[in-house]
């Protein structure tokens, strides 16, 4: 599956400071690695979504929407049935839109924010109507549109940051952590996820030999190596909270019972079943 870029791929005007998207598919599509050039809101209409970056994940139903930094990022869009569709409103921004709105309207920060590089919020009824006005702009003229949309962002954004604070906007606009504090809280984050080292890599922004290179010198181990025995320490945990080992080896990241048995005695002398009895 090839890497996409958006907005760039969806040949939107580039003078145009925020763009809105009325997106409808009848695709699914899983894990799929996407380059994101601009912030991003989207509202999701129909079916589910769910993206991971490097320090957040988020999955949601038509009931949320997610506010999405610009980076690389791993999303999965399902249709709820065969015979639907997946929609959802997008709305494009850059870090300048955002800069001049701050400044615009004297925002405070506070330092001690945890930058995240995506948010979920619940619909409301002001929500509701706001989506529907973008859909309305979205069948008018492109110029229009352009000088609506720039009102209509400082709309949502005034009504997010009451109701929110402004943590998440100036999450958009926060300078990346230094390479080897982003590569670290990938891994960290991800220690649970059945990530292949191919998406770990995409969400850190390196080839995959550059990956495994960093992961050694870090961790001092290969990425296989390290990720089975976190799943394994998860998963001697989980047994210890009186759960069973058919219950355990799915949500410690194995396929299959028999893989998942063989290594856990491999670790700890005994196998899932006989973990009680030691």
């Amino acid at each position: 599956m090839k890497t996409i870029t958006i907005p760039d791929e969806m040949n939107l005007e580039k003078a145009q400071l925020v763009h809105v998207v009325d997106y409808n598919s009848s695709k699914d599509v899983s894990k799929q690695q996407i380059i994101l050039n601009q912030n991003i809101i989207s509202f999701l209409i129909e079916g589910t979504k769910e993206v991971i970056f490097d320090n957040a994940a988020s999955s949601i139903d038509p009931s949320k929407f997610i506010i999405m930094r610009s980076g690389n990022c791993l999303m999965t869009e399902k249709k709820i049935s065969e015979n639907s569709n997946y929609k959802s409103i997008l709305l494009f921004f850059s870090n300048d839109t955002v800069n001049n709105f701050i400044r615009k309207m004297e925002l405070e920060r506070h330092e001690s924010i945890v930058s995240k590089s995506v948010y979920a919020f619940d619909y409301d009824e002001f929500i509701k109507r706001f989506v529907d006005s973008l859909v309305d702009i979205f069948q008018l003229s492109v110029t229009v549109q352009g000088k609506l949309l720039e009102v209509k962002f400082e709309e949502i954004m005034l009504y997010l940051t009451d109701k929110y604070g402004t943590d998440f906007l100036y999450s958009l606009v926060t300078n990346g952590d230094h390479t080897a504090q982003k590569f670290i809280r990938t891994i960290e984050n991800s220690h649970l996820s059945k990530l292949t080292v191919k998406e770990l890599a995409f969400l850190c922004n390196m080839s995959v030999s550059t990956f495994k290179r960093e992961f050694e010198k870090y961790y001092s181990e290969s990425p296989m190596k390290w990720f089975q025995n976190k799943r394994l320490e998860h998963a001697h945990y989980l047994l210890s909270q009186e759960k069973s080992p058919s219950e355990v080896y799915f949500e410690a990241g194995y396929e299959n019972f028999s893989s998942f048995s063989q290594a856990y005695k491999l670790k700890y002398g005994v196998t899932p079943r006989d973990h009680k009895k030691v």
